[in-house]
């Protein structure tokens, strides 16, 4: 129970249905290691701990604060720097859903003794020939199928996603009719938790304040090797990137690579960045236990891309090919593809 109103939904319907609950929250960051000075707000609050456990003392289940900074900290973060470090653009969201927050909460709830946990995602799950297969939201506007992709079978099998079925606005009546009025009406926050001011690159040289001498000063190359321009050092700039180059070059550029051993940024005009094949590594399949055969899929590049029609070709366990049929723009090292089954 992260304290926002999805969260909260799923504990009061999963409580009126007649399961048995019982509130985490889990404390995975403070704005003290962030470097801002900002009021801290967001999931890991205390404003949004209290919001949580006041909806579990009305409702009358048991509450926990479950603090997991540490393990946080050293996974998700160090990984975050350090993506962007080797000129890659991360997904933190994925990488704290994958190696964290569902380790974290399986593990509480065997010692509490509870069979499945729920969260607030709009996302559903079935059981489909006996695999644990993760599809979207009702609500296409808010479905986060996307940053699911890498549960395990172990924990989408306990797994329980209540407001999948609904859409945003159907949930704030619930609230409203359940008597939560102020929560029906809670605005949402689209940033990444450890970063609250979301300037991914004030937080970059806070944790690294080094790179601000020794990586300033970089040269913008147009796709002919040409130096075109200086830059504040790599880490700064993403796959795609257009805007805040700060370098006049009397027509629309974009980043099209990154080459953290030169400090070098590769500027390329907006047909440059197109690509029609890419390589993805660390599969993890859940439909299926393995690919026999090239597959027609819908691909997702990234969390709000819409999806393009392609291929994938398994290469061996943890790697694949991806062949698109129209070719898609700006494939950022670091994301996540994620693979949608065609519906026929």
């Amino acid at each position: 129970m992260s304290g926002g109103i999805d969260s909260s939904v799923t504990a009061m319907l999963l409580h009126e249905e007649g399961y048995e609950v019982i509130g985490l929250t889990m404390k995975t960051w403070d704005y003290a290691g962030s470097g801002s000075s900002k009021k801290e707000t967001g999931c890991c609050s205390l404003d949004s701990i209290n919001d949580a456990r006041t909806i579990a003392v009305e409702k009358g289940f048991p509450h926990y604060i479950l603090d997991i900074r540490s393990e946080f900290g050293d996974f998700v973060i160090d990984n975050f720097v350090d993506e962007y470090l080797a000129g890659r653009t991360p997904n933190p969201c994925v990488l704290c859903n994958t190696h964290i927050k569902w380790e974290a909460l399986i593990k509480r709830a065997d010692m509490l003794d509870c069979e499945f946990i729920a969260t607030g995602h709009y996302a559903n799950v079935r059981n489909e020939n006996g695999r644990f297969i993760v599809s979207k939201g009702r609500d296409t506007n808010k479905d986060q199928s996307y940053v699911l992709w890498g549960l395990s079978q172990e924990n989408l099998a306990r797994t329980i996603f209540t407001v999948g079925g609904f859409t945003k606005p159907e949930i704030r009546q619930m609230a409203f009719e359940m008597g939560f009025h102020e929560l029906s009406k809670k605005s949402e926050s689209y940033e990444i938790c450890f970063v609250p001011d979301n300037d991914y690159r004030a937080f970059l040289k806070h944790r690294k304040p080094s790179m601000v001498t020794e990586l300033d000063g970089g040269t913008f190359v147009n796709i002919k090797g040409e130096m075109i321009g200086k830059h504040h050092g790599y880490p700064f700039y993403t796959i795609g990137q257009r805007k805040g180059l700060e370098v006049a070059f009397g027509k629309p550029m974009f980043v099209k690579e990154i080459v953290p051993e030169t400090n070098t940024v590769i500027l390329g005009e907006y047909d440059d960045l197109k690509k029609k094949e890419m390589y993805v590594r660390g599969l993890n399949l859940i439909k299926y236990a393995q690919l026999q055969n090239e597959l027609e899929v819908t691909t997702k590049i990234r969390y709000k891309d819409k999806g393009t029609l392609s291929s994938i070709k398994q290469t061996d366990d943890a790697n694949a090919t991806v062949s698109f049929y129209e070719e898609v723009h700006a494939v950022a090292p670091g994301q996540s593809a994620v693979f949608m089954k065609v519906m026929m």
